[in-house]
């Protein structure tokens, strides 16, 4: 693989922005994605700003983004990890029972899929998961829509397993998003995909 495997800098805002309105337009990010394309033009710089250094790994991070940057410089793809702790309410309004992380924003450019780069994303996502000590994450979830068979397939392959749980699609009622979910491995087993 040519790409590098990284988490985003604070100082990376354009760039953050870039690629995810070019994921915003991407023909999967109605059923991908909670954000159109015309929203992700509305927000600011600052809004940007905020959220490259909100993702930027460092002491009591509650998220990071990785990205996959190819030798020329450009993102091929980018996830997010978000820290749910224990007790806290998530986005469906519910109380997170044990501290998980919840991949976000998940996407790698057309010509880049079927390369194992998605692969790579979330096995930084997931590598930086685990190594948290504070809090010790019990596993790391996502959610899926349902007619998306194509990321349901790579996640499946990454080792991500269907949880039971099931919501309403937000844009949608009628539709559904399925929590795929990985738990925390055995101490001693943690290692890349």
């Amino acid at each position: 693989m040519n790409h590098v495997i990284r988490p985003v800098r604070a100082d990376e805002w354009a760039k953050v922005r870039e690629i995810r309105l070019v994921s915003l337009q991407d023909p999967a990010a109605p059923v991908a994605f909670l954000e159109t394309y015309e929203q992700g033009l509305q927000h600011p710089d600052s809004y940007w700003r905020q959220r490259a250094a909100g993702a930027s790994p460092k002491h009591g991070s509650r998220s990071v983004q990785f990205i996959a940057e190819a030798p020329d410089g450009t993102w091929s793809g980018s996830v997010a990890l978000l820290i749910e702790v224990a007790g806290s309410i998530d986005f469906l309004g519910t109380t997170i029972e044990r501290a998980q992380g919840h991949l976000v924003g998940v996407y790698v450019r057309p010509e880049q899929r079927g390369t194992g780069l998605i692969g790579e994303l979330i096995a930084a996502a997931l590598e930086w998961a685990w190594s948290l000590e504070e809090p010790r994450l019990a596993r790391v979830r996502l959610y899926v829509h349902e007619r998306n068979p194509r990321a349901q397939a790579a996640y499946r392959k990454i080792g991500f397993v269907p949880s039971g749980q099931v919501v309403p699609f937000e844009h949608d009622p009628s539709a559904r998003e399925l929590e795929l979910a990985v738990d925390r491995p055995a101490e001693g087993a943690v290692s890349r995909a």
